[in-house]
């Protein structure tokens, strides 16, 4: 006889030594036994074992008293009688026919196990099988909703009938809740909560809604220590809580008879509190379910705190980008500019691209793209030093290589400092790229010079786009390498598109491809629409689903003053033209009934081409330029930078910069491929006409 290839597991609680073996034909006959089986059963072989006759098949009709049983081959029963469980298993034929006296039946005996010992190891099966399920389930997601409602769905229906977990409203926003002492100066929300079919919680808090405040209580003290409640009698609850009829019903649902209340507790704060109730279930809850359940919501405390912590920090990194960033729609006298940034994975995380729209002297305008390595807080840090670098030297008024070249500078001695071990901003600066664009309204140029990033696409009217050929220069922090500019004319109603790389990689393919991706999207995109509808359906038809890498991009749609606008002379290095210089800014001022800024522009027009012819020769030149502002531009030869500075009472001169300053509302100066311009902004205070 051979071991049955189908025989099921013997009850969990017998070890070999309890277990009893039979063999019997299909008439109940031993064939063969165990002693200890013999001994059970007074049942010897070649006799009849009729505490088993019940168990076994007939063979044909079923006749006597004895209920047959019907079994396939290989399968098995099971059965307990008299304080002993079986477990019968059917041979098969061929081991059958290798017994004597036509052997069928293989029997298990071993000793029932009791009820109340079954029950109990029910009953750690199941609580085995929650602390599994937290450890499996919970603290895998930052999001707090979500781990509440993770945790109170496996707890309901198995440990409890109603499970809630309350947070304090601090925790919600990422800050950390204050120590306390007395459970009646705690102020909780309702997250999350879970109840059977069998016990009334209609007059429960809903979830969402501030848990109204109630006096302090010894028996409820325990929870500000970390330590579970336990209340086995809810009555007791009801009297010793310390709560009106009104705000009871509100905490304690009607049919529950036990209750415990966990409180949510990490680094000796309390982050909120969980409560299970019993109503169906009609074992009232002890000390190994307290036990269990705090072990269960420790881990939960432990998830809910990281998950606070990374809501304050991710809080203050968007509040940090947001405020770094221009707002999203510009428009200036030079060009509408709308800007959009997307961080990698969606538009909750933070990160080291940013674009910035900047306004010149002139009219002119530079528009700014960049990226910094990396992702996170020290990603945006890195970029906020960068920006603010930016703007700083923008206000130089600086050609685009000359300003990477100091910016390259910049980044190399940041990179070379002392790393503290707290912040990595100053690595995340190396390899940054960044892109700097000046256009000028009168001129209809453009002025770009690139660190290591891609180029701007040029969308002309009537025209296919086009990616403005540059000469690439290196990232910043390589030092030592030039950044050549690019000059190229915008032709009227152009567009020029701004970018990242991130808007044209993806992981599974190449940039040459994404960037062909951007080109048909403006392609085919209606001119017509504004800025942020189209910045809109690039990022729809260009973007991955999923984006790898943060992502800005800033389109800009360029404005040309007209010639009516513009007023331009060249003057000799004649002294005695100064005055002929007053002569042409008081008509042209009259010609635009700009009358009441006649006496401070003459005034202003005449000291600087004054000192202009003396200082720096001829020629020079003299030029307006009416928008939103009054400008008043003089340009020379020399690339001497003029200095403002008192003047004694008894100095002949020198008082002429100082004039312009006080006079008018700003004034500076800046170096042209053939030698300076001074100018000088006034308001306008009407309309133009």
């Amino acid at each position: 006889m051979r071991e049955p290839e189908h025989g099921g597991p013997t009850p969990a609680s017998a070890s070999v030594s309890d277990m009893a073996a039979v063999v019997l034909n299909d008439e109940g006959v031993v064939v063969a036994c165990s002693v200890m089986a013999e001994t059970l059963l007074e049942c010897s072989p070649g006799e009849l074992c009729a505490p088993l006759l019940a168990l076994l098949p007939g063979n044909g009709t079923e006749t006597g008293p004895v209920r047959r049983l019907v079994a396939a081959p290989g399968g098995d029963r099971s059965g307990r009688t008299a304080g002993l469980a079986f477990k019968v298993v059917r041979l098969e034929a061929r081991a059958a026919g290798d017994c004597a006296s036509g052997a069928r039946w293989l029997v298990l005996v071993t000793p029932a196990e009791p009820t109340a010992r079954a029950a109990q190891r029910d009953t750690e099966r199941r609580r085995m099988g929650l602390s599994h399920a937290a450890a499996v389930s919970i603290g895998a997601s930052l999001d707090v909703t979500e781990m509440a409602e993770t945790l109170v769905n496996l707890l309901v229906p198995d440990f409890a009938d109603l499970a809630t977990l309350d947070l304090a409203e601090t925790v919600l926003v990422g800050d950390e809740p204050p120590h306390l002492d007395a459970t009646g100066d705690v102020r909780l929300r309702r997250i999350a909560a879970a109840q059977g079919p069998e016990i009334s919680a209609e007059d429960l808090l809903a979830v969402g809604e501030a848990l109204p405040p109630v006096s302090d209580s010894a028996l409820m003290r325990p929870l500000m220590k970390g330590w579970p409640v336990l209340v086995s009698d809810v009555a007791v609850l009801r009297e010793r809580l310390g709560a009106d009829p009104e705000s009871l019903r509100l905490f304690v649902p009607n049919g529950a008879h036990s209750s415990v209340a966990v409180p949510l507790y990490a680094r000796g704060l309390i982050l909120g509190c969980v409560t299970v109730w019993r109503g169906q279930l009609p074992s009232a809850f002890v000390e190994e379910d307290a036990a269990l359940l705090q072990d269960v919501v420790s881990r939960v405390a432990l998830g809910v705190d990281n998950a606070r912590r990374y809501t304050k920090e991710h809080r203050s990194a968007v509040a940090l980008q947001r405020s770094l960033l221009p707002r999203s729609a510009l428009d200036f006298a030079a060009a509408e500019a709308v800007g959009v940034y997307q961080p990698a994975g969606g538009g909750l995380g933070v990160g080291g691209d940013w674009f910035d729209v900047i306004p010149l002297p002139s009219l002119r305008v530079a528009f700014v793209v960049g990226d910094v390595v990396g992702h996170g807080l020290d990603a945006t840090a890195a970029m906020a030093r960068l920006r603010t670098a930016v703007q700083t030297l923008a206000d130089l008024d600086l050609d685009p290589g000359e300003l990477l070249t100091h910016l390259d500078d910049l980044v190399l001695g940041l990179s070379s400092e002392q790393m503290t071990g707290e912040s990595r901003s100053e690595t995340a600066l190396l390899g940054a790229t960044c892109q700097y664009a000046v256009y000028d309204p009168v001129t209809r140029e453009c002025a770009a010079a690139t660190a290591g990033h891609p180029p701007p696409v040029l969308v002309s009217p009537g025209e296919e786009p086009v990616f403005v050929g540059m000469m690439p220069g290196p990232p910043l922090g390589v030092g030592g390498m030039p950044f050549e500019v690019t000059e190229f004319d915008v032709p009227t109603g152009s567009m020029l598109a701004f970018f990242t790389d991130g808007l044209v990689e993806s992981r599974d393919g190449d940039i040459e491809e994404g960037m062909e991706r951007l080109r048909s999207a403006l392609a085919g995109a209606d001119s017509s629409r504004a800025l942020g509808e189209i910045s809109q359906s690039i990022f729809e038809s260009v973007l991955p689903q999923e984006p790898a890498d943060d992502v800005a991009l800033l389109l800009a749609r360029t404005h040309v003053l007209s010639s009516d606008h513009v007023a331009e002379w060249e003057l000799e290095a004649d002294l005695s033209l100064v005055a002929h210089a007053r002569e042409l800014v008081v008509g042209q001022l009259s010609d635009w009934q700009l009358d009441d800024l006649g006496f401070v522009t003459e005034l202003v027009a005449s000291e600087l081409v004054t000192n202009a012819i003396r200082y720096a020769g001829g020629p020079v030149g003299l030029r307006l330029i009416r928008d939103r502002v009054l400008v008043c531009e003089v340009s020379d030869p020399s690339s001497t930078q003029p200095r403002l500075r008192r003047a004694r009472e008894t100095d002949e001169g020198g008082r002429g910069l100082f004039l312009v300053a006080q006079l008018t509302d700003r004034w500076g100066s800046r170096f042209t491929r053939t030698g300076k311009t001074i100018w000088t902004e006034q308001a306008i205070g009407g309309p133009l006409a």
